[in-house]
């Protein structure tokens, strides 16, 4: 902390130096002549370069003989160049990003819609000591790079000038030191700046081309503090841009993680989605702004070509998404359409390669893109208007943050007709598209509360009729363990979900002493598997009172799936007389289990999937103390932490050691279920005396 407040005060200490010490420059004469030179004298100072330049457009031949820059040259004579002055009028600050000192540029001097190089030059008289050391502060605020010469000899530049297009940056301070005088006494030095400025910042930005505020000359230590300030000024003005970046990307994974909660609502990843173009728009700014990581090409490129017309398709389909619009289905094509026809006029109408698309063309495009961007608005406008009528307040609420959305798309066109759509609060930036994008990050944080609690709503109505589904499912299965005349039943089931998809029936005869049992898995899981349960087994009762032969009960339950799309099951039916004697037939079910050996018969087809299949039948008989175990396939299906199977050969040692059906279902669950289990013993068992038999409860185990 200590550290920090040094190194503060020093900063401002610095500064006051600065403003106290500043020097006057005076011209020693007015004309446009070579020998035109502003007189400084420097002592721990500095001077602001205001003026008279001599500038012109259009870039220097080369010096036959120095193969150097002719126009850079200190006896060069630029008499015949325009004269310009970068005072400023009091209080102008840049438009855009809100630096002070702000003078228009060439554009509004003269030469309207020019690009491409210019040069400005001024001789200067310095009057220093042998060894003091001078720097020039260069332009703080240029469109869009330059190159800086002393009496003919480069001292540096401000974007990558070693490509035949220069490679541009978004504006920032420089710092350039002068060579050394080795002799005391006033000594002239030209200064000559080589301007480039893109086609798209023509395009883009009012007053624009070269210098927007004046260089600084002076001592080393001084201009250093000036290029704190400045640095300082500058990052205040884009101190929003990280912010937003951190907003958009906070909401982007707010709206991302509600999928979790609610997967039917797809609302959430197509905002996630649009916020997370935005935060990368953001962050690409950032990087563009303070630092070189990205050039002032690329940024154009990710952003206008690529991120903004995403976004504007992605708002497009929230909204659409949002109301649960179904009509009209090309819509969402439509929009997506805009959205590439947006980026090619983006990249062909902002001129971003310029030497292979004439000017004309580009022009074209640019009326192209502005069309794009209408026809999207009003894509939203109608969403919008679909949506009021159906939904009324939502759509109200947010149609203020879209029209002001929609406006912000414009920002380029309205900032060329000299409208105001920057303000600088403190001497931040604050502008159009910035107030918009906070309003709708405001609105649709309120909105998605108001579809949170609906959906919480929702999910508290499904979890109410789940738990219904399951109360009902507890209800329609037999109980645990049950003795009848002749058999001792036991039975176990534990669905993998709340509601189950495996269904069994225990349904014995009441005068003859015979017993029905069905059992049965549904494809599938959840309430749906639970609703078709409770079908199959009201089928499966209703069957039984008709005719208990298993034949018969599959029949019905066939026709009872057939017509209802993917409903399907796997059914076993089988029926046992009071002497022991087995009717079993099956549709696709695993074969049960006698004395722990599974029944060897021939596979079929599950219940739903034809009209007339063929049941695969078999008989047989049980003795005394015989025991036929029935098992969903969720026994043997159960899989352990690394991926092996509980499988069949477990499950037949398990039975032949007589486990029983709890038991059984435990050991499956224990080692790791993945589905449905249901496990059904019948053990034949002595028949009680005629004089003492129990009476045989009626079709309700």
């Amino acid at each position: 902390m200590a550290r920090r407040f040094l190194l503060l005060f020093s900063l401002l200490s610095g500064l006051g130096c600065f403003g106290w010490a500043q020097a006057r420059v005076v011209p020693n004469k007015p004309g446009g002549g070579p020998g035109d030179t502003t007189s400084v004298t420097i002592g721990q100072s500095s001077a602001r370069l205001y003026g008279p330049w001599k500038f012109t457009v259009g870039d220097s031949p080369i010096d036959p003989v120095t193969h150097e820059q002719l126009w850079a040259e200190p006896g060069f004579d630029d008499s015949g160049w325009e004269t310009v002055d970068l005072t400023s009028a009091e209080g102008a600050i840049d438009p855009t990003a809100g630096l002070s000192g702000y003078v228009p540029g060439w554009t509004a001097k003269g030469h309207r819609g020019y690009w491409g190089y210019a040069w400005y030059r001024i001789r200067v008289r310095v009057n220093v000591k042998p060894g003091e050391k001078l720097a020039v502060g260069g332009p703080s605020d240029v469109d869009d790079a330059y190159q800086l010469m002393a009496n003919g000899v480069l001292l540096g530049s401000f974007g990558d000038f070693s490509r035949s297009r220069p490679s541009i940056y978004n504006t920032r301070p420089m710092i350039f030191q002068l060579p050394q005088q080795d002799v005391e006494g006033p000594a002239s030095v030209v200064l000559a700046f080589r301007f480039w400025m893109e086609p798209t910042t023509a395009m883009q930005q009012p007053d624009a081309g070269g210098m927007h505020n004046a260089p600084l000359l002076g001592d080393a230590g001084t201009v250093a503090g000036d290029f704190q300030s400045q640095w300082v000024e500058l990052s205040r003005a884009y101190a929003t841009t990280p912010i937003f970046a951190f907003l958009y990307l906070l909401l982007a994974l707010t709206a991302f993680s509600l999928v979790f909660f609610d997967r039917s609502d797809r609302v959430y990843l197509w905002i996630g989605g649009v916020y997370l173009l935005a935060a990368t728009s953001s962050i690409v700014l950032t990087l563009t702004v303070w630092t070189q990581a990205l050039s002032g090409e690329a940024g154009n490129v990710i952003t206008d070509i690529l991120l903004t017309p995403l976004t504007s398709a992605g708002w497009a389909m929230i909204w659409w998404v949002w109301f649960r619009l179904r009509r009209p289905a090309w819509l969402p094509t439509a929009a997506f359409a805009l959205a590439a026809l947006l980026a090619l006029s983006n990249a062909l109408g902002e001129n971003l390669w310029f030497t292979l698309v004439p000017g004309p063309v580009s022009a074209a495009f640019h009326v192209i893109s502005m069309a794009a961007r209408l026809a999207t608005l009003a894509l939203v406008l109608w969403i919008f208007i679909e949506g009021i009528r159906t939904q009324g307040v939502e759509g109200w609420l947010a149609l203020p943050a879209l029209l002001l959305h929609g406006f912000s798309r414009f920002q380029n066109e309205l900032s060329i007709l000299h409208l105001q759509i920057y303000w600088f609060p403190f001497g931040v930036q604050f502008g159009i598209g910035q107030l918009a994008g906070l309003l709708l990050l405001l609105v649709l944080v309120l909105l998605l509360g108001r579809r949170l609690y609906f959906s919480v709503l929702k999910q508290r109505r499904m979890a109410l009729d789940v738990k219904q589904a399951q109360e009902v499912q507890q209800v329609i299965l037999p109980r645990a363990r049950v003795s009848l005349p002749g058999f001792e039943i036991e039975s176990e089931y534990r669905p993998a979900q709340e509601v189950g998809g495996d269904f069994f029936q225990i349904v014995p005869h009441p005068s003859n002493g015979s017993l029905l049992i069905v059992a049965g898995d549904v494809a599938g899981k959840g309430l749906k598997a639970g609703m078709l349960v409770a079908l199959l087994v009201g089928a499966a009762r209703t069957a039984a009172e008709t005719d208990p032969e298993p034949m018969f009960v599959l029949g019905a339950l066939n026709r009872r799936l057939l017509g209802r799309g993917d409903a399907q099951a796997t059914c076993l039916a089988l029926s046992i007389a009071a002497d022991g004697g087995v009717t079993l037939a099956n549709a696709g079910h695993m074969p049960p289990y006698l004395n722990g050996q599974p029944v060897a018969m021939e596979g079929a087809l599950p219940l739903g999937m034809l009209p007339g299949p063929d049941f695969s039948v078999m008989h047989f008989k049980l003795a005394e103390s015989d025991r036929l175990v029935l098992v969903s396939d969720g026994i043997a299906e159960a899989t352990d932490a690394e991926g092996r199977l509980f499988g069949f050969e477990r499950t037949e040692q398990l039975l032949k050691a007589g486990l029983s059906a709890a038991d059984l279902a435990a050991a499956a669950q224990r080692f790791g279920q993945a589905d449905d289990i249901s496990v059904i013993a019948v053990t034949k068992i002595a028949a009680t005396l005629p004089g003492a038999r129990e009476p045989v409860p009626e079709w309700s185990i």
